[in-house]
């Protein structure tokens, strides 16, 4: 008997972060004015995407003392976007990342309560920690937390958050409609909660929201990441678009979950993706290569460097070799409030493999960034696209793909006319959504129905 065909999840992630937007492009637009949000969700709604994604940054990034040029100059409030987002969609799920090392629990879960109701049960936290004191200098605690702490606080906040969202429960509260008085003894909203990062009591003063809590998304590649979405996460983010890699932390995720009394299908495993389409895949190959050469300029293929050598290379050509000096391995990084910086473990090695491969190719030091930085995804005619997605979703390297586009705001507009169509065809991804909230996109039961079930087991 065959397998049955599993339902691809699809969702936008607005772009703008780092390099992926190509600014230069006539068809680029503003990424702080309301009307570029609006465009760019209306077109996930439209090809009946599961949520539009809003990534946030606490502090915009220096290099060398500068202000990073390439970066988003402005970053509005994620929660005002989303509020302001939920009043022109009807279904679209909107997800937001708001940090667990910076906030408070009380606040953030007030901020998600609120929007939860203001968009009919379309509200997704994605939780996410920090570990640059650079960030942490715009807060009252400045500096920042070790990696096991990070962690350890971000599981206590949103158990408290948890609970907090709980303290009105649905089968405790009993409430006249027609006056809004409370027909029974339970105190609504009332918590206590005492941990090692949170000693909190007091009054909850939002109802239960329509999904009974927001759906939670956490972004992670560690042993803690992983172990961290496999016991609190409704989704993760996996940086893994490939069939092997995909599969592998697919499946690591997932056998995850049973130690924590979960199943498979109580986490979506969603890779972010990039994507260049084009009449014919030859057509597309050769838009993909521009686009990357847009993507880094000689500027660009500098600064990343940087991350690496954590020098100042701004006396070498881009178009000329690599640095024969080594990276300076000590604890300051030049590149401040960059992540990347972490991504490169082992500085020595990393440019000893990149100096072998710009030898072996001939490569300059931006044709060197341009070939190990990031690749588009997907690249291809809209029918090779389509086929590409349906292959990895069905060989269990993802449950679905966050799509990047490197356009905004209309660059989701030729995926959703042309690529999703074909998905439909194929019987793998919903031709209307299937029930109002996010967690019906998502598949994923209300929170009360999973406690219920537990309980009754």
């Amino acid at each position: 008997m065959s397998k049955p065909l599993k339902q691809i999840h699809l969702a936008a992630h607005f772009p703008g972060v780092n390099n992926t937007t190509v600014w230069s492009d006539p068809k680029a637009g503003s990424h702080i004015e309301f009307s570029s949000f609006a465009h760019f969700a209306r077109t996930a709604e439209r090809a009946k995407f599961d949520f539009l994604f809003l990534a946030e940054g606490l502090r915009l990034r220096e290099q060398g003392g500068k202000i990073y040029d390439l970066d988003v100059v402005g970053r509005p409030d994620t929660f005002t976007v989303l509020a302001a987002l939920a009043a022109v969609t009807e279904h679209l799920g909107l997800t937001g990342t708001i940090n667990s090392t910076f906030n408070e629990p009380y606040e953030v879960a007030r901020q998600f309560a609120s929007l939860d109701h203001l968009s009919g049960g379309r509200s997704a936290w994605n939780v996410v920690t920090s570990w640059d004191a650079f960030t942490g200098e715009n807060f009252r605690r400045g500096g920042f937390l070790p990696q096991d702490e990070r962690y350890s606080r971000a599981k206590e906040f949103l158990a408290t958050t948890g609970e907090l969202f709980d303290s009105w429960r649905g089968d405790e509260i009993v409430a006249d409609p027609a006056t809004g008085t409370f027909l029974s003894d339970a105190k609504a909203g009332s918590f206590v909660h005492s941990g090692q990062h949170f000693d909190i009591n007091g009054q909850f003063d939002v109802p239960r929201s329509p999904q009974g809590r927001p759906v939670v998304f956490q972004a992670g590649d560690s042993e803690e990441g992983r172990e961290f979405a496999a016991s609190s996460a409704d989704a993760i983010f996996s940086r893994y678009a490939t069939l092997k890699e995909g599969q592998a932390f697919y499946a690591d995720v997932k056998r995850r979950l049973a130690a924590y009394g979960r199943t498979p299908d109580q986490l979506k495993i969603l890779p972010a993706a990039t994507f260049v389409l084009g009449d014919t895949d030859a057509e597309a190959e050769e838009l993909a290569r521009d686009v990357r050469r847009r993507q880094v300029s000689g500027a660009t293929a500098i600064k990343h460097l940087e991350f690496v050598w954590n020098r100042d290379l701004s006396a070498y050509d881009p178009e000329g070799p690599l640095p024969d000096i080594d990276p300076d391995v000590q604890d300051h990084h030049i590149a401040e409030g960059r992540a990347q910086v972490r991504m490169y473990r082992d500085p020595l090695a990393t440019a000893r493999e990149w100096r072998e491969l710009a030898a072996a190719n001939q490569w300059s030091i931006r044709e060197l960034v341009i070939h190990t930085g990031n690749r588009q995804t997907f690249v291809g005619s809209p029918a090779t696209v389509a086929g590409a997605i349906d292959e990895l979703v069905q060989a269990d390297a993802s449950d679905g793909f966050i799509l990047v586009p490197h356009l905004t705001p209309g660059g989701l507009d030729a995926f959703a006319d042309q690529v999703v169509p074909l998905l439909q065809e194929r019987g793998v991804f919903r031709t209307e959504y299937e029930g109002p909230t996010l967690r019906h996109h998502l598949g994923l039961a209300h929170p009360d129905d999973v406690r219920n079930e537990r309980e009754a087991s």
